[in-house]
């Protein structure tokens, strides 16, 4: 079947994504995990949730946005109801443990029904987003009480929750927060200071709001005499618990998220976990909201390519003056543009539920040094799905206005919304910058490359799995990877003098995602070439293979930038 032609049933690919994924065989294995049918039963339910009850709310909440009104965040119409309706169908805790009041599903269901929700309104499943990562974090650092108490509330929609981080002296740089908890002779605690960049950090949505917040607790400095706590934004009683919103961030994008400042005063919070290990202890939610980033970009990816499809196929410009006008979709360049956007975002998706797969069976394989191997592994590729997810939501938005010309800059077709609401992926959760560190200096110096090694036989494996079905792309694949694994052998001689080598961390991370990215590309190839929901997908991946050894040498290139350029400049 032509990719031009093809429906894109999205669920049907999910569903054969996923099975196509090599551990999710072994996952079902060693764990109860649906079958095709039901996986493909709750996918579907998904997309159709979230487009009946999600995607209507989204120009409504573009063009209203959020209010203060007597000291409270005001949302738009429609929030609550749709809130709670996700949350009564079971998506707000699909991964979340039945002993927690969630469906106990594997991740990768988490990261394959997801997309569908982040792509119809990015802005309010910010709130989603948030909780899910909250109940995590509880479920692994709270006491009984507090999580038997919150996280089926999170999951069923009636509470919320935040991430409570940055403040005005300190973003990226956690050593610098300033909010202190204090514990009084009764043993409870006390929260105070100023937190910034609070996504849904008040809202009339839940009836109640639970800020997992960072706070100094000790003498230390830096990261040391961190904790974490629970802070709510009401009493037992109803009565307000000393969390003050100062204001709403006006921003480019994401108006129907109510990015906010919050004031603690002297609020009462519950710690999380041991005093002290407040930053260690976040690890447990900053995973989730990495993958989740990398979703958010798919999501938007999916949407923003399939209205670029559905313009061009409907838009008639050209051809024979004496004729009937052509779609665009015959003209090559228009063409070129649509495969392009298609082959990222199929790329990203396979990406994404290799990732959730991994995540999976990090937790749950009892072999422990293949649990490790597993871990490992999704250490080193998460940095470059948020990365690139958050780059292809943003490029795959700008390449559907650039398909529908002017009517793409219009708000009609809404993809410049897509482009507006996207932007900001490749700053929160860490920007591109600091997850270009975190793979060179923690994936490759301090760990030893112990993750790539673990990708480069993964890959290996698939890429001679390849060759009986495509032998000219798994020798294109292999070439791209082997380079990438001279080059991480270049950059790993650069560990003695570690500002030289991160002169060239963007390029290495670059660099990275070109090798993983030839990797699934094989993998789409096979898939496609046994099952009949992906027969579109080789071509895709074809021709996503040949842009990649370019853009691999570029990617290199810049990753063995002289430090003296920069130093000159």
């Amino acid at each position: 079947m032509s990719v031009f032609s093809d429906p894109r049933d999205h669920p049907a690919r999910v569903t054969g994504l996923l099975a196509a994924t090599p551990g999710w065989s072994r996952l079902a294995e060693i764990t109860a995990v649906p079958d095709r049918d039901t996986v493909a039963a709750l996918v579907s339910e998904a997309a159709k949730i979230a487009e009946a009850v999600v995607a209507p709310l989204n120009p409504i909440a573009d063009r209203t946005g959020c209010r203060i009104e007597a000291g409270r965040v005001v949302t738009p119409a429609g929030y609550r109801e749709a809130y709670r309706a996700i949350g009564e169908a079971g998506m707000l805790g699909l991964e979340i443990g039945e002993d927690h009041g969630g469906q106990g599903l594997p991740i990768a269901l988490q990261a394959a029904c997801g997309p569908f929700f982040e792509g119809a309104n990015p802005a309010f499943m910010m709130l989603a987003g948030a909780s899910r990562a909250a109940s995590h974090l509880l479920a692994a650092v709270a006491d009984d009480e507090t999580a038997k108490d919150w996280i089926p509330r999170l999951v069923s929609g009636e509470w919320g929750a935040t991430i409570c981080i940055s403040e005005p002296d300190a973003g990226s740089d956690v050593g610098r927060i300033r909010t202190r908890a204090v514990k009084g002779n009764d043993g409870s605690w006390r929260v105070s200071g100023q937190k910034i960049w609070i996504s849904f950090g008040d809202h009339d949505v839940t009836e109640r709001i639970g800020h997992c917040l960072l706070a100094r607790t000790g003498d230390g400095v830096g990261t040391r005499g961190l904790s974490l706590f629970l802070v709510p934004d009401t009493l037992e009683g109803g009565a307000r618990n000393g969390v003050i919103v100062s204001r709403i961030e006006e921003k480019l994008g994401l108006h129907g998220s109510p990015t906010c400042a919050l004031s603690f005063e002297e609020a009462r919070a519950m710690l999380l976990g041991q005093e002290g290990r407040g930053l260690p202890q976040l690890f447990a939610m900053i995973e989730q909201m990495r993958l989740l980033t990398a979703c958010q970009g798919l999501g938007v990816a999916v949407r923003a390519t399939d209205t670029a499809f559905a313009y061009a196929k409907d838009r008639r410009q050209g051809g024979a003056p004496d004729e009937r006008p052509v779609a665009i979709i015959e003209h090559a360049d228009v063409r070129q543009q649509l495969l392009a956007m298609e082959a990222r975002t199929e790329i990203l998706r396979a990406a994404i539920l290799e990732l959730g797969v991994a995540m999976d069976l990090a937790r749950r394989e009892a072999d422990e040094a293949a649990a490790a191997d597993h871990a490992a592994f999704v250490a080193w590729a998460l940095p470059m799905a948020k990365t690139f997810g958050a780059e292809a939501g943003f490029d795959t938005a700008s390449g559907a206005i650039q398909v529908l010309g002017g009517a793409g800059y219009t708000t009609e077709w809404r993809v410049e919304q897509a482009l507006r609401d996207t932007r900001v992926l490749a700053i929160y959760e860490g920007t591109s910058g600091i997850q270009a560190l975190d793979f060179l200096a923690r994936r490759l110096w301090r760990e030893k490359g112990r993750g790539l090694i673990v990708f480069l036989a993964r890959a290996a494996a698939e890429i001679e799995a390849c060759r009986p079905v495509d032998d000219e792309a798994a020798r294109a694949a292999e070439a791209i990877v082997s380079r990438f694994e001279r080059l991480s052998s270049e950059m790993l001689a650069l560990e003695d003098t570690p500002r030289a080598g991160e002169a060239g961390a963007m390029g290495y991370l670059k660099a990275g995602w070109c090798a993983l990215s030839a990797w699934m590309a094989t993998r789409l190839i096979v898939a496609g070439s046994a099952d009949p929901a992906l027969t579109a997908l080789p071509a895709i991946a074809r021709f996503r293979l040949h842009g990649l050894a370019g853009e691999m040498e570029a990617a290199a290139n810049e990753a063995r930038l002289p430090l003296s350029r920069l130093d000159e400049a």
